[in-house]
C-alpha cells in the first residue's frame, strides 16, 4: 500500500495540514503541495474540432506523481462551503486526461483507488462540509474510487483545529485504517 496526499491549501502548516498529518502520521506518504504547481484551470473542449489543445502547465506533473499509489488523501480547507479552487483545478482538468492519449488508461488507472478527505472549516464545517464530500463521493464514485472515510474538523485560527477533539479522534481512526492495511 502507498499513499499520497494531496493538499489544495495555499497556506503552509494550516489547519487542513495539521490535521492531514494526524492521520497519515508514521505511515510512508508522498505529499504533493498544489500550490507549489502551476495548473491551470481546464478550457473544456470536449467538443471542439481536434478535442482538447495541450497545456504548458505542472498538471501532468503532479498526475504523474499520483498515478502510482493505491491510496490517495484530498486535503483541503473547506473555501465557501467547497473544495479549495487549486483542488478543483486539479480535479477539473481530470475531464481532459480522460481523453488524452497519454493516458489511455488513466479511468481504470483511477479506478481502485481508495480515497479520503479530510477538510476543515470555520463555519460549522460538520454540516455545511457535507455537500462538499457529497461532490467528492460522485467524484469517485465517477472514477470507480472507493471512498473509506473523511474528516470534517472545526478551525479558523492557524492551530485552531487542535483543540476539535472529534476530528483529531477521527484523524486516528483513518491513521489506524492505513497503518493495519500497510501491515504494521
Amino acid at each position: 500500500m502507498t499513499v499520497a496526499v494531496i493538499y489544495g491549501s495555499t497556506r503552509t502548516d494550516g489547519n487542513t495540514e495539521i490535521l492531514t498529518r494526524q492521520a497519515v502520521q508514521g505511515l510512508q506518504t508522498e505529499v504533493i503541495y498544489l500550490k507549489d504547481y502551476d495548473i491551470q484551470p481546464i478550457a473544456d473542449q470536449r467538443h471542439a474540432d481536434g478535442g482538447f489543445q495541450d497545456v504548458d502547465d505542472d498538471y501532468p506533473a503532479v498526475l504523474e506523481r499520483l498515478l502510482p499509489h493505491d491510496t490517495v488523501v484530498f486535503a483541503t480547507p473547506i473555501y465557501w462551503y467547497s473544495m479549495s479552487g487549486r483542488m478543483k483545478n486539479f480535479v477539473d482538468r481530470w475531464s481532459q486526461t480522460l481523453r488524452d492519449q497519454r493516458y489511455p488508461e488513466f479511468h481504470s488507472d483511477m479506478a481502485g483507488k481508495i480515497a479520503y478527505v479530510i477538510a476543515v472549516g470555520g463555519d460549522e464545517p460538520r454540516i455545511k462540509g457535507l455537500p462538499m464530500i457529497q461532490q467528492f463521493q460522485f467524484i469517485f464514485d465517477f472514477m470507480g474510487m472507493r471512498m473509506d472515510g473523511y474528516v470534517l474538523g472545526q478551525g479558523n485560527k492557524p492551530g485552531e483545529v487542535l483543540q476539535d477533539l472529534p476530528a483529531l479522534a477521527a484523524a486516528r481512526v483513518i491513521r489506524d485504517t492505513l497503518k493495519n492495511r500497510e501491515g504494521g
